[in-house]
């Protein structure tokens, strides 16, 4: 599996690890918020360096459907149950500012992007009555929305909410000319050097996998916070989501607004241009990370849809990605705990990054630079309503009890050997020695390593659209070998004991 965005010709190249050890900010991920935000104090003068772990936009950023849209389905409706009115209307002034931020630099910068309407519909009473709510919101905090009577989709929907003139990008366009613009104001943009750990001095040490570094100040712009300080991944849903492009005969009729469904299971639809015509992209299908028997009866079922509906299709490329929702619905970002405010992070976007992301960006310079702004003022006060606080206990129940009944599960599973051979495309989990193994066969590959997580120790799932070991707990991802691919952790998976010698 591999996005759209991401199947490009190489068009972007690491700079070298830095012989000097000292940097005013050091970045710690190359998505949009990390680049971002670098780019704002590189601007300024600042000495800046980005350490990603894998390549720029290979997590998040690389493998979203690329919408830049002030309507987000059901999402200022649920924030209007948990927060006042002020509340949700700083969301939405937050969003606005990270549009037109991202929308002025593409513009400036001659970025390709296309304005389109963007549409929440509905196809159940049920659903119905929730969009009813989401327009009343939605106008209450500003937006000009309005119900259509014909969505334009070629199935039956019973409401339509739309608002006009949003935007949808190649996010790959963007972050290449930010990494670009980055060098251009004096900053590195590291790749494959993952940050460990930060330390709490002055100036801050900073390790990683090829030396350490310090740093007047930390911005961790990882999807989820790589430091365990604050407790963010037990704030953090992890969901994981699927994505397809699908290409048509040149005559074919393809609805060209951002849709997205507010029933579940989400389904999200929009266009991209290309020289051969538009290909239909569409998404959904999510499931909490780690947690799926098979994400990849998720993918079918997506593809599945998209044939019904837009038959004559040919499917491109197929992927997914994994984005973080806070028990409170609100995004995190600002100062961590326990950084004296020196470590500054964002995360919790709930799958609206391209705006949120920005704006994170946005305040957290801020907040180094010594700016403000009304919106992320109000958002730092809010107050956890009861409900989103029984949602943190009812996700770290689950999470506990997923860790007792798999360490439970995995003593009753078929016992690992030396000569365990999943069948090709598999993996398997057991005991080795007395210890969780996981063990897969990939392009013929036989791999064994821990089956522990390496962030907090959770037994790892195979995913069988991706070929990796996943966490059920917080998201970790790994690949067959254990190398890290994405969440919390900072480490890649031990390898089991070595067979003992006859």
């Amino acid at each position: 599996m591999k996005s759209l965005w991401l199947d490009r010709e190489a068009g972007m190249t690491s700079d070298p690890l830095p012989d000097g050890k000292h940097f005013d900010t050091i970045v710690a991920g190359a998505g949009l918020t990390g680049l971002v935000a670098a780019l704002l104090l590189s601007r300024s003068g600042q000495r800046v360096a980005v350490f990603e772990a894998r390549t720029v936009g290979a997590v998040t950023t690389g493998n979203t459907t690329g919408k830049l849209s002030l309507l987000q389905g059901g999402v200022l409706s649920s924030l209007r149950a948990q927060y006042s009115l002020k509340m949700v209307q700083a969301y939405v002034e937050a969003n606005k500012s990270g549009q037109a931020w991202l929308t002025q630099y593409m513009d400036q910068q001659g970025i390709a992007h296309q304005r389109r309407t963007a549409v929440t519909f509905a196809t159940s009473d049920d659903g119905g009555q929730r969009l009813r709510k989401e327009a009343a919101v939605s106008r209450d905090a500003g937006l000009d929305v309005h119900f259509s009577r014909d969505a334009g989709l070629p199935f039956h929907v019973v409401e339509a909410l739309e608002l006009e003139n949003q935007v949808q990008v190649n996010p790959m366009d963007v972050l290449e000319v930010l990494v670009r613009d980055i060098r251009d104001h004096g900053g590195l943009v590291v790749e494959g050097v993952q940050v460990q750990n930060v330390g709490s001095g002055q100036p801050l040490e900073v390790t990683t996998r090829k030396g350490s570094f310090t740093a007047d100040t930390v911005v961790l712009a990882t999807g989820t916070p790589i430091l365990d300080r604050g407790l963010y991944f037990a704030k953090l849903e992890p969901n994981r989501s699927y994505a397809a492009a699908l290409r048509f005969p040149a005559d074919s009729k393809i609805p060209g607004g951002m849709y997205l469904s507010i029933d579940p299971p989400t389904r999200s639809q929009r266009t991209f241009p290309t020289d051969q015509g538009e290909l239909l992209l569409v998404g959904g299908y999510g499931h909490p990370g780690g947690r799926a028997k098979s994400p990849k009866s998720h993918v079918e079922a997506l593809l599945a849809w998209a044939h019904q509906h837009y038959p004559g299709g040919e499917v491109t490329h197929t992927w997914s990605a994994q984005d973080y929702r806070a028990t409170n619905l609100m995004p995190f970002f600002g100062k961590l705990p326990r950084g004296h405010g020196r470590i500054l992070f964002a995360t919790g976007y709930n799958k609206w990054g391209m705006s949120n992301g920005v704006a994170a960006a946005l305040s957290v310079t801020a907040d180094i630079l010594g700016g403000h702004s009304d919106w992320a003022t109000t958002i730092h006060h809010r107050v956890t309503h009861p409900q989103g606080a029984a949602e943190a206990i009812r996700l770290n129940a689950s999470t506990a009890k997923r860790m007792i009944d798999d360490r439970a599960r995995v003593k009753r599973n078929p016992e690992i050997t030396g000569e365990t051979r999943p069948p090709e495309g598999k993996g398997v989990v057991g005991l080795y020695k007395g210890e969780p193994a996981a063990v897969s066969t990939v392009d013929g590959n036989v791999c064994m390593v821990s089956a522990s997580c390496a962030h907090l120790g959770g037994l790892l799932t195979w995913n069988d659209a991706e070929k990796s070991w996943d966490c059920p707990l917080h998201g970790s991802r790994f690949t067959p070998e254990g190398k890290y691919l994405e969440g919390p952790a900072t480490h890649n998976l031990q390898k089991p004991p070595a067979k003992e010698k006859d």
